[in-house]
Formats: C-alpha cells, structure tokens, sequence
C-alpha cells in the first residue's frame, strides 16, 4: 500500500530542505543505499555549480557534500534532455578536484569525489536504471589489475589504483518498472513517484516520509514549491511541443529537398546530401519552435545540437 501523503519532488527538497543539517539524514540515506556502505554527511559545501541559477525553472541543481571520511559527493538532477550531459558529469567532478586542492599542496591531498547523477531523461543506450562507472587500471598482456603498492595503501586507504579517481552513478530513473525488489529499488521508486510505500525500510526514507510533508512547509515555502512545479509542467509542454512541430516540419522540408535534389542529379551522393540537410533543417525548425517559446539558447542548444550561432540565425 501506498503512502498518500503529499511529499514534495525530491528535486525541490534537494536544493532547499535537505541542506539543513537537521535533514542530512535523508541524503545520508540516499548515499548508503547506493554505495553499499554507511555514509555520514558533514557538511554541504559551496560551489558555482550548486549556487541558485537565475533559470531556476530550467531546474539545474547540484549539491557538494563532504562525507567523514574527507570524501566529496556531488548530487545533481536533471529533469531535462541534455545531449552533453556526460560531459557535463565529467566537468563536475573535474572542477571539484581544482577546487578543493590549494596551490602548493600535495597531489595526495586531492579527495575521492564520487558523483551521483539523477536523471529524469532519456541518457544514452541500455537496459538498465542504475549504472556506476569508475576507473580500472588492466594490464594489456597478463589481464590483471593495478593496485595500489603496501605504502600507498597505507597512506590513501584504497586498494587498485582506480580507486582514488571519481566514481559515477547515473540513476535513469523514468527507466524502473515501479516494482520494488530491494532498499535501492524503494529509493528509485520514490524518485520517480514522489510517493513512499508504507512498508518501505531503506535507509531514510522513513525520515524522508516525514520531513518532506507538503504539509509541514511554511505558506512562503508552499507558494515556491507550487511555482516550480508548475514552471516544471509549462517547461515539458513547451519542450514537447517544440520538439513534435520541429520534428514534423523538418522532416517534411528534409524529404522534399532530398528528393529534389536526388531526381536532379540522379547520384547517390546527392540523395544523401539531400538527407543530411533535412535533418539540418529539422534541428533548425526544432530550434526556432523553441526559440518561438522563450526558452535560453543554452537549452536549445543542448536540445538540438546546434551551436549559439545557429540557433540565432534560425
């Protein structure tokens, strides 16, 4: 049986609630469950990825946490379609490292960062709705792994020489079937849901249940949730629609072009050149249905592949 109870998004909780060192155990719970070990938060750290965007309703989030063992998380989500999205986990956890390593010191000194990556999209190819990537140092020839020397593990506490760089999980979470097997299975299951089972015991949840009561947030607090669920909602539409007439119109004019020019010069190559500038055309028309719509040219261009330039032009 379901919890009724109104629970705020965890994506709002996120960037406001759960920042309060007295609601640290809602993410502490998230963390343990994913990582397999218990994980105590200390505090929430400031970065220029986790400070408030002025495209708030385009919702992009990001917590810096350090752990008690000196470790770094990065938490984000992302409710938007980003074809660079990768990338941007790459830069993340790459600027965490610059930032937290002073001049002088010692590269020993750089902490573990991993990065936990909510994601409610399509993000590439596969089957499954939690994936983790690290790094793994294998030999070419013997097949084995690198590991740590006596000394060096005694200094950093880690075994393989993979272990000291970042580690990624990407949780696809419109991916889950909604039917729980495990404690991770009722964290997803709340992600995508908004809702927590009564019977659910994974780590946190039980707190989340209570501490992210619509109910319990203040009339000013209420009156921000509600803007940015409905900011939530107007951004799908528009995304939706820019994309359906985008994709209809371009790939009529695509078609026609392309059959034009194939009759005109009988080639193979023509028909495929003909092919190529339809979907130009189709990524344009995407883009100027976007642009019609008042969307930022940084989400345009992630959603379409176009440069800034082009977008422009459009």
């Amino acid at each position: 049986m379901k919890n009724k109870s109104s629970l705020v998004r965890f994506d709002w909780a996120i960037k406001r609630l759960l920042r309060q060192k007295s609601n640290f155990v809602v993410l502490e719970g998230l963390l343990s469950t994913l990582l397999g070990e218990n994980v105590i938060i200390v505090r929430i750290l400031e970065s220029e990825g986790n400070k408030e965007d002025s495209e708030d309703k385009f919702n992009r989030i990001d917590v810096l946490a350090e752990n008690s063992k000196g470790e770094l998380v990065i938490i984000e989500v992302q409710n938007n379609r980003e074809l660079d999205y990768f990338h941007r986990m790459l830069y993340g956890t790459s600027k965490a490292v610059t930032e937290y390593i002073h001049e002088g010191e010692k590269y020993g000194t750089i902490k573990k960062i991993y990065s936990v990556n909510i994601i409610y999209f399509d993000l590439g190819q596969g089957k499954d709705y939690v994936y983790h990537g690290k790094t793994q140092f294998k030999g070419i020839h013997f097949d084995d792994i690198l590991k740590l020397s006596t000394r060096q593990r005694e200094q950093f506490v880690k075994q393989e020489a993979g272990d000291i760089f970042p580690e990624y999980y990407v949780l696809r979470v419109n991916e889950f079937d909604e039917l729980a097997k495990t404690p991770l299975d009722e964290w997803i299951y709340f992600l995508k849901t908004g809702e927590i089972d009564e019977h659910a015991t994974a780590k946190g949840l039980p707190e989340a249940r209570e501490k992210l009561r619509i109910d319990k947030l203040s009339p000013s607090e209420k009156g921000q949730y509600y803007a940015h669920m409905e900011a939530l909602r107007y951004q799908k539409s528009v995304i939706e629609t820019g994309w359906i007439e985008g994709h209809a119109d371009g790939r009529a004019e695509g078609r026609a072009e392309g059959i034009a020019e194939g009759k005109a010069e009988g080639r193979a190559e023509g028909r495929a050149e003909g092919i190529a500038e339809g979907q130009n055309l189709e990524k344009r028309q995407i883009a100027a249905n976007l642009k019609k719509q008042g969307l930022p040219i940084e989400i345009i261009a992630n959603c379409t592949g176009l440069s800034p330039e082009e977008i422009a032009d459009c």
